[in-house]
């Protein structure tokens, strides 16, 4: 087990550090000039030298990537070009309401697709296995912009239960446990969880039909044991593969809650990327490319630290 592990480590160093470098080459590949943002397009030579010798624009690339690296390891990320303020601060603030936004569409997303792909998967060919397949292609195939404008029109504006934009009352960033701020939860959450909860259920009612036909369930009723006993069997071998679809969709609630965040202005990290992009700000988009991606990579790790733990033969591969 100790080996598995340490593997899996090693074998994570090499892609933290392929996305430190995709994070920091990618930027430069869109057009436009970053300092654009700053200075007017009418601005003295001297001035643009200046700011571009400021940010460490006048280094080869390489050079630039070298000491952006030893600063990132630092937990220092740099200067916004559009505000001057710490890029690690502002990323990590707004890592802490995407997190919260994740959080809750992971728990809806997976609780809902494991209940409908059990259900599914144990009444094989009946009408609940066909509504809830019928439920997991449609949650898949909705865009999240489009469900969350349907959303927002029928729930904040038809009927206006929860507010369509801002993480709380005012426009605030800061979140607060109450009611209050729960309901602006509500509507991105909802939109955002309808993705995995279609793939999960898809996913776990595949491969419960699947084990039911195996013979060692059958054994086991055979030798009288209840529905409970074999269902535990039955979750206790699909729990390995659950997990990993899961792990990977929690990854992408990361990584692609831009468009939901937007819809709903949700102060997270999609919505500080969206306004990274529009500005060219290249710290900020370097930054918050950076933290998403390995958030994305310690998460993947996780995955397969814990499925041998639910599993022992994994293991052994």
């Amino acid at each position: 087990m100790f080996a598995y592990i340490l593997k899996r480590l090693i074998y994570a160093i090499p892609i933290a550090l392929s996305v430190t470098v995709v994070s920091f080459i990618l930027v430069y590949l869109a057009p436009g000039d970053p300092l654009s943002a700053i200075a007017p397009a009418d601005a003295p030579e001297e001035v643009i030298i200046a700011l571009r010798s400021a940010y460490g624009l006048d280094q080869p690339v390489p050079v630039q990537y070298g000491l952006w690296l030893m600063r990132a390891v630092q937990g220092d990320l740099g200067l916004s070009i559009a505000t001057g303020r710490e890029v690690t601060s502002e990323v990590m603030r707004a890592v802490g309401n995407t997190l919260l936004l994740a959080g809750f569409a992971a728990l809806i997303g997976v609780i809902a697709g494991c209940l409908f792909g059990a259900l599914a998967g144990y009444r094989h060919g009946s009408w609940i296995d066909r509504i809830a397949t019928a439920l997991s292609v449609i949650g898949v195939s909705i865009p999240h912009y489009w469900l969350g404008l349907v959303l927002t029109i029928l729930f904040s504006i038809w009927r206006p239960w929860f507010p369509a934009m801002g993480a709380g009352p005012g426009g605030s960033s800061e979140w607060l446990w109450d009611l209050e701020h729960f309901r602006y939860l509500v509507l991105p959450a909802v939109t955002l969880s309808v993705i995995p909860m279609g793939i999960i259920t898809r996913t776990v009612r595949a491969l419960v039909a699947d084990m039911l036909g195996q013979e060692f369930v059958s054994a086991l009723r055979a030798r009288g044991l209840s529905g409970v006993a074999v269902f535990r069997h039955v979750a206790k071998n699909t729990a390995p593969t659950v997990l990993a679809v899961a792990g990977l969709q929690i990854g992408y609630l990361m990584g692609g809650s831009i468009l939901v965040e937007t819809v709903f202005a949700w102060p997270g990290t999609g919505f500080l990327l969206n306004t990274a992009i529009f500005q060219r700000d290249i710290p900020l988009l370097q930054g918050t490319i950076l933290v998403l991606c390995m958030f994305f990579v310690v998460l993947n790790l996780l995955v397969d630290i814990l499925q041998p733990m639910i599993d022992p033969r994994m293991g052994r591969a």
